[in-house]
């Protein structure tokens, strides 16, 4: 998996997106995500790796997403879970997670 870096007409606030990033959903559970393309209005396509979280099963998703500001939000991954990331200004991603009426926060570093 190899991330695109994002071309000269992506503003600097939307590539700060690119890349690979880690971290942990309520201090136990894995999270990857995977920021492969962003265009210069910020559309972005990603895919996202989970480990076991509640009764969810591990696994891996593509998709796409939006970033609007310092938010990226990804459209409904295929196992129904909602997710958005938020930059921070120590450059981590605040991260949630919400699957099956539970929502799951932790941080996410670059790789």
């Amino acid at each position: 998996m190899v991330a695109t870096p994002p071309g000269k007409g992506v503003p600097a606030k939307y590539a700060a997106f690119s890349g690979i990033w880690a971290g942990r959903l309520d201090g136990m559970y894995e999270g990857k995500l995977a920021v492969l393309t962003i265009s210069p209005h910020g559309q972005v396509t990603v895919t996202y790796a989970w480990g076991d979280l509640a009764d969810n099963k591990p696994g891996v998703a593509d998709g796409s997403g939006k970033i609007v500001g310092n938010t990226l939000k990804l459209a409904r991954l295929p196992n129904g879970a909602d997710a958005t990331f938020i930059m921070q200004p120590d450059g981590t991603l605040a991260a949630t997670y919400a699957l099956a009426g539970q929502t799951y926060a932790g941080a996410f570093a670059r790789q």
